[in-house]
């Protein structure tokens, strides 16, 4: 989704969406949390990038990423997902959200 405009990114899901609802699986490869936050599933690799990445750290649906203490990408994701960010404080406004299905 790099260098996509937001209107783009939204085609490209309903898209992914469709491929999915006519039975389809569908693998991203992704670093945009508002694909992310659709997908049934997410594996996160990391800790970080490059040479200090590559392990799992984390997977399942997006809102156990996003409680996962050990997840970066679960930091950033959980105020998306209107989850109490790891501290308590704020909370996020849900965006709509539709379900990727994976098989």
């Amino acid at each position: 989704t790099t260098g996509l405009h937001f209107d783009d990114i939204r085609k490209l899901l309903g898209v992914l969406h469709r491929l999915v609802e006519q039975g389809n699986t569908v693998l991203v490869i992704e670093h945009n949390l508002d694909v992310i936050k659709t997908a049934d599933w997410v594996i996160d690799l990391g800790p970080e990038g490059g040479d200090a990445g590559g392990e799992v750290v984390a997977f399942g649906p997006p809102e156990e990423i996003a409680r996962c203490k050990h997840s970066l990408t679960g930091t950033y994701l959980a105020p998306l997902l209107d989850l109490p960010h790891r501290n308590g404080n704020r909370r996020a406004k849900r965006s709509p959200r539709k379900r990727a299905k994976t098989r």
